[in-house]
């Protein structure tokens, strides 16, 4: 039985481990012909090498997401080997800098905002002329519930997540003519490497006793992530572009009433007053 992403053509970014393995290796079991990237090649080989185990088909093509040069070479491979894109989904992510702003290193700070916002803007960049071709796409970033909380000691995390949210409805509005949907994640709390190590400092313990009540409720496995996200790959909740997404929302429910979510301008980010 075909899977509902049956010979689209998927780009995964962050996908050598953690939530972006399971969203490239979701898109294949679906029938997606998957490009896993990441800076480690030793890594997206593994994720490429599950895939095909398991009956899929991908490629692993390395690259830095924040850096210009490298990306335009990824999206050019990418093309070359499996044909024009028709999924991005923009899940790189890095924070590292486990410390107040005022004694975190500026460069590591600001490494945050190049991989969480200018990563995804250069990857959809790198295939939106061939989606705007087309006349069809979907673009998916893979944003975090820090995007709407305060998160001391990942000042760079939530303010980069906060972003992307933004970028997501500003394009969403400029290529809601061109049939391309854009949404945002929030993929739920999940035990990563990166979170383990920041769970691990000073400011993670912090951080993670005063959002406690927050987040108290959001974990989650990777896999619910990719499940969302292969239903949006699928076309089938393009009526709610734009919006600001989570894994705890019922998104069939949500994508019958997405005339109404667009009416009443709710899963979004808006000021308050």
């Amino acid at each position: 039985m075909a899977g509902m992403l049956q010979g689209q053509v998927a780009i995964v970014t962050g996908a050598g481990r953690g939530i972006g393995r399971a969203i490239a290796s979701t898109f294949a079991a679906e029938g997606a012909l998957v490009a896993a990237t990441a800076r480690t090649q030793s890594q997206i080989d593994e994720t490429a090498a599950i895939i095909v185990a398991q009956g899929g088909r991908a490629i692993a093509v390395a690259g830095d997401i924040a850096d210009p040069a490298s990306v335009a070479s990824m999206a050019a491979e990418v093309v070359r080997q499996l044909g024009s894109v028709d999924v991005l989904v923009n899940n790189a992510a890095h924070s590292s800098s486990a410390a107040r702003l005022w004694e975190a290193d500026p460069e590591e700070w600001w490494r945050g905002v190049e991989v969480n916002l200018r990563g995804p803007f250069l990857a959809i960049r790198a295939v939106l002329p061939g989606m705007l071709e087309r006349g069809a796409g979907q673009i998916i970033n893979i944003s975090s519930r820090s995007a709407g909380i305060p998160a001391p000691g990942r000042s760079e995390y939530a303010a980069s997540k906060a972003a992307l949210v933004r970028l997501t409805d500003s394009l969403a509005a400029e290529v809601s003519e061109f049939g391309i949907s854009v949404f945002a994640v929030h993929p739920g709390r999940v035990s990563t490497e990166a979170s383990q190590r920041f769970l691990a400092t000073p400011a993670g313990q912090r951080w993670s006793i005063e959002a406690g009540a927050v987040l108290k409720g959001l974990e989650a496995p990777p896999e619910r992530c990719a499940e969302l996200c292969a239903f949006l790959a699928s076309g089938r909740a393009d009526g709610l572009s734009g919006r600001f997404l989570s894994i705890f929302d019922d998104i069939g429910d949500l994508a019958g009433r997405a005339e109404e979510v667009r009416t009443e301008d709710t899963y979004v980010l808006r000021l308050r007053k």
